[in-house]
């Protein structure tokens, strides 16, 4: 039975959001405990309007104190002992809990993660990983944001982490792994990615090489590796060009009585690519690295793609994903590439 933690009071929208998400999760997940973790009685108060208090799967935790979204790291270390994600890493750490789940501050989770939880053994640096769509299905890709500045031994621990998700919570064998470059040509990129190239070859994965950006969405690769610095400009630049064609559909299809028209005739057909690109399904970033399961969840996400971000924590507690990785690492990794800093 997967002990889940989400913190209620983080994101823009906080209990709101996040007991409606439980309460559409609870129906789908009898087999689920969810620990909410914030003010008492804010929480209680929605849980009964939510007609759920009382219920044997949930728990509540009581926290005083909330981290802002634009707060320091530190601040959230060292001044917000109280707040909700801290009691929620706090369970996680005392194995309370086998997951938790945050839609609040960034910097403040993976700080809290990092001293806390500290990372798997042979692991340097946690990476952040989400799905993506693919035109055959997704890909995980990683590192989308955690690490600007990489070695080629961190991309290798990364290739390895994401290639473990994906064969675990997907059941995917033998998962192609590509490494993000300016070029599918071996002498492309820089000096970093050619290292880490040839460390992915040496590796035992399925390593089909370099990818380009415009590779992503074709379902090449099944993992896509590269470090936080070009993951976060491309995600970005994903979002902004999907933002982009939406306006664009939506104004040619609302000019005039020939766009109405022909929007009541294409309406099937927009509402299942609608569906198909929903970015609010692919909810739910891992910080992949951790000694423990932490899912970031967009800060303005809704109550559709909150419960996404938690059922991806739920798969992952189900599939004890920490502990393989762990297991994997020690067994493939080179002692030389466990301890480089």
């Amino acid at each position: 039975m997967p002990h889940i933690a989400v913190d209620a009071m983080g994101g823009d929208s906080g209990p709101s959001v996040v007991v409606l998400a439980i309460r559409d999760l609870v129906k789908g997940h009898p087999d689920v405990v969810f620990h909410v973790v914030g003010d008492s009685g804010i929480l209680q108060a929605g849980l009964a309007r939510a007609r759920l208090q009382g219920s044997s799967q949930i728990v509540v935790h009581h926290a005083s104190q909330v981290v802002a979204m634009d707060e320091a790291p530190s601040q959230a270390l060292r001044g917000k002992r109280d707040s909700s994600m801290h009691v929620a890493i706090g369970l996680l750490r005392d194995g309370h809990v086998d997951a938790v789940v945050s839609a609040g501050n960034t910097g403040a989770l993976m700080a809290l993660g990092k001293v806390f939880l500290r990372t798997i053994p042979g692991i340097d640096r946690p990476a952040i990983a989400a799905f993506l769509p693919t035109t055959t299905g997704r890909l995980l890709a990683l590192d989308l944001g955690a690490n600007v500045d990489c070695h080629p031994e961190h991309l290798l621990q990364f290739a390895v982490m994401g290639s473990i998700l994906v064969e675990r919570v997907m059941g995917l064998a033998q998962p192609r792994v590509g490494l993000l470059n300016i070029g599918s040509e071996d002498i492309k990129g820089n000096e970093q990615v050619k290292e880490a190239a040839l460390l992915l070859r040496a590796a035992k994965l399925n390593f089909i090489g370099n990818v380009e950006g415009s590779d992503i969405y074709r379902g090449v690769a099944d993992v896509v590796v590269c470090d936080g610095f070009v993951g976060n400009v491309a995600l970005k630049t994903s979002e902004g060009l999907a933002w982009m064609i939406s306006q664009e559909l939506r104004a040619s299809y609302t000019h005039g009585w020939y766009g109405r028209m022909a929007y009541l005739v294409n309406r099937p057909i927009l509402q299942r690519l609608r569906r198909r690109l929903d970015s609010r399904q692919y909810n739910g970033a891992t910080l992949l690295g951790l000694n423990g399961i932490v899912i970031k969840s967009h800060g303005n996400a809704d109550r559709f793609a909150f419960a996404c971000a938690v059922e991806v924590a739920i798969a992952e507690a189900k599939h004890r994903l920490t502990l393989r990785i762990a297991e994997v690492i020690q067994k493939s990794l080179d002692p030389a590439v466990r301890n480089s800093a």
